[in-house]
């Protein structure tokens, strides 16, 4: 699409030059996890009435977020998913096997409780709320104009994919919507996504910031032939010969190669750490956000867990330069929020297990002695 017949949003049209002293200022309520409450959870659990260690990482995520949530007493009542809907102009080199209209399609069924992250979140009790953040169509059930930050982005194979005051404007919408869940009560929040394209984003972000190859970071998204697979690749790395992101500078990285729904994620972390709730990635895209967030401001590794190893190339790459472990290998690659919703029920097992078991005293049983 041409500059001049693109449309514009409020947001686009006014003056952004305050949202990155914004983000500084946001930047410095994160603060580092109360190690206290994690080491009350881990006296917690050696005095659960079982084989100590015996629930593994789920002993780990329940000490985590004890640290986070700043209590050892703390439960999962309300969980939600924050969707984060947007558009890239990269599709226009052939990097998909479906146009932009599926977008607004998905996202209009998030409304109607008709794809397969609805399904999973029903099961599983979990609140959907899909922003639209930067698609190039209005969806009337989903659209809110202060969500909405451009009318998808450009072709960063031809131009920067955005600005950087829309970048940073996409980064506090994304923490706002944390904020506002927040406020609600929510105990946690699973980030998902939806947008034609982004895993070519996703893969232009990583490459960037782990220093990779192309080739070794990208994959074939929704399935591309080997054909499309090779026009990803090279529209990737034309992006980055010309657009030259600023590895230590997270918003230059998004605002050439990135997408809108990776910078709102990016938020979210963000977020999480600034409100004191856990975020849980969900794949490769969300974990390129969750690595922006973290390379913006490191505290936030902290307040993020993984909730299984994406299909993606990189998936298991990111993860192992976050040192964060993940809960599921399901072999997974499907997006929207599914696999961070599928891992929420193990959390909340792992909290009741924590919360509710007896104790070696309370069934007067000697306690088991750690190994030394």
């Amino acid at each position: 699409m041409v500059d001049d017949e693109r449309k514009t949003t409020k947001n686009e049209k006014m003056s952004m030059k305050e949202n990155e002293r914004l983000l500084i200022e946001k930047f410095k309520m994160i603060k580092p996890v109360e190690k206290s409450y994690e080491e009350q959870a881990k006296r917690r659990w050696k005095t659960v009435a079982k084989p100590l260690f015996s629930l593994g990482k789920l002993e780990d995520a329940v000490i985590r977020m004890a640290g986070i949530r700043r209590k050892a007493d703390f439960e999962i009542k309300k969980k939600g998913l924050l969707i984060f809907c947007a558009d890239n102009g990269v599709v226009s080199e052939g990097v998909t096997q479906t146009g932009q209209e599926v977008t607004a399609i998905v996202a209009d069924n998030f409304t109607k409780c008709a794809t397969s992250v609805c399904i999973m979140a029903e099961t599983a009790g979990v609140d959907l709320f899909p922003i639209d953040i930067g698609m190039v169509t209005d969806v009337p059930s989903v659209t809110d104009p202060k969500d909405k930050v451009m009318y998808g982005t450009k072709n960063m194979a031809m131009e920067p994919a955005m600005s950087r005051e829309q970048a940073a404007q996409a980064v506090l919408i994304g923490i706002r919507k944390v904020k506002e869940l927040a406020e609600q009560g929510y105990d946690l929040i699973a980030t998902g996504e939806m947008g034609i394209g982004n895993t070519t984003t996703s893969s232009a972000v990583v490459s960037v910031l782990l220093d990779e190859s192309v080739e070794n970071v990208t994959g074939r998204g929704a399935g591309l032939s080997s054909e499309g697979l090779n026009r990803k690749i090279q529209a990737i790395q034309t992006a980055i010969e010309k657009n030259q992101p600023d590895k230590e500078d997270i918003l230059d990285v998004l605002s050439k190669v990135g997408g809108l729904d990776i910078a709102g994620m990016t938020g979210a972390f963000l977020g999480g750490a600034i409100y004191h709730i856990p975020v849980l990635i969900d794949g490769f895209i969300s974990s390129a956000a969750a690595l922006c967030a973290v390379r913006m401001v490191p505290e936030t590794a902290d307040y993020i867990l993984a909730s299984h190893c994406s299909g993606e190339p990189a998936g298991r790459m990111v993860l192992e330069e976050l040192k964060l472990p993940y809960l599921i290998d399901a072999k997974m690659s499907l997006g929207e929020g599914s696999g961070a919703v599928a891992a929420i029920p193990l959390l909340e097992m792992g909290v009741n297990v924590y919360r509710k078991m007896s104790t070696f005293e309370e069934i007067k049983v000697e306690q088991y002695e750690e190994l030394k």
